[in-house]
Order: C-alpha cells, then structure tokens, then sequence
C-alpha cells in the first residue's frame, strides 16, 4: 500500500488482482446483481486510488479498509437501487424470463455447431480425427498425441496438418455440401461471443 500511495500502477495492480475477488463478493452478497456488484468493484477500486494517501496501517489492515468501503459502497448503491425499484419482482421475473430464453437459443445454437462439427469431423480418416479431437477438445499437445498413441511424433503432426487442411477444404471450398442452417448458426455463435 506504501507503492500505491507514491502512485505506483504496478503496485495498484497487484492490489487490484489480490483483492477484486473479495471486494466483488461482499458487492454482490449485498446487491445480489453482479453487473451492479462489478460497477461497485470498480467505483470501490477507483475511490482505493484516488484516496490512498488516507490509508492509515496504525487504523487496521488494508483488507478491513477495502471491505469497509466496498461494504459502504454496496449499502448505498442498493439504496439507491431499491428508491428506483430494481428490485421489484416484476422486473426480476422479466429478466428471468429473457435469460432462460436466451440461454434455451444458445443451447439451440450449440447444438447445431456441435452437428456441423461433427459432419465435418467426419471427412477426415479416423488417425486424423483421433488427433484433431485429442489436440482441439483435450488440450493436448502433438507430443502427448504421440506418446499416447505410441505414434511417432512425424505422423502424428503429418495427422493434424492434413486433418486441418481437410477441414479448411470441407468448410471453406466445398461451402455447398453444408447444410446452409447450420452456416447461420456458425455466424450467430460468432455474434453472440462479440
């Protein structure tokens, strides 16, 4: 805290990283909204800065200070919240309502990539297909491929690069033999992760 009260950004930061999950937990007991809990995250975090200089470490730890503002800040935000009737069971019950329709058009959409994916996985020979799954749905790398499949690591990179070949080819020169729904889904994943 000594850093941050000389204004140093490196030492916000690390403050910043060791105490944001706590500071928005307590925000978002008290809000039971994390949008709003984020933005008083954030106010909180930005108040920590501008007034750092009125830390006192005789007065008790940097924790307690942080949770007392952020504990002020949720107070008063939900206050205000409350005059402004966010919390109305109406308008929760709406919200509700969007996000479960939402959630079941993103479920209809992942399923349907899911489809083409595997259309598409279906044009590759299944050494191929082996090493695309255990590469991009694993986490694994060409090496550990190898070493699990008793291949060696020549083949199993010739595998992955012929397989992603295949798949660019599939995909991106013979758009014509996918189904065009599936397509549409493809760009609306694509809209909804921007």
């Amino acid at each position: 805290m000594a850093e941050v009260q000389t204004s140093n950004g490196e030492a916000f930061a690390v403050l910043f990283d060791r105490y944001h999950r706590l500071v928005l937990v307590t925000a978002l007991k008290i809000l039971r909204d994390l949008a709003e809990a984020e933005e008083v995250t954030q106010s909180v975090f930005l108040e920590i800065y501008q007034k750092a200089r009125q830390y006192d470490a005789a007065r008790g730890t940097l924790k307690g200070w942080l949770l007392q503002v952020a504990y002020h800040r949720s107070i008063n935000r939900r206050n205000y919240l409350v005059l402004r009737h966010f919390y109305d069971q109406a308008n929760m019950d709406e919200a509700a309502v969007r996000e479960g329709a939402a959630a079941a058009r993103l479920t209809f959409i992942e399923q349907e990539v899911t489809q083409l994916a595997n259309e598409v996985l279906a044009t590759l020979s299944g050494a191929q297909q082996r090493t695309i799954r255990m590469v991009f749905f694993e986490g694994m790398t060409l090496k550990e491929v190898a070493e699990q499949t008793n291949e060696s690591f020549s083949n199993v990179r010739n595998h992955y690069y012929r397989g992603l070949d295949r798949l660019r080819i599939s995909l991106f020169e013979e758009p014509r033999k996918l189904r065009h729904n599936a397509l549409i889904s493809l760009r609306e994943v694509g809209r909804a992760r921007a």
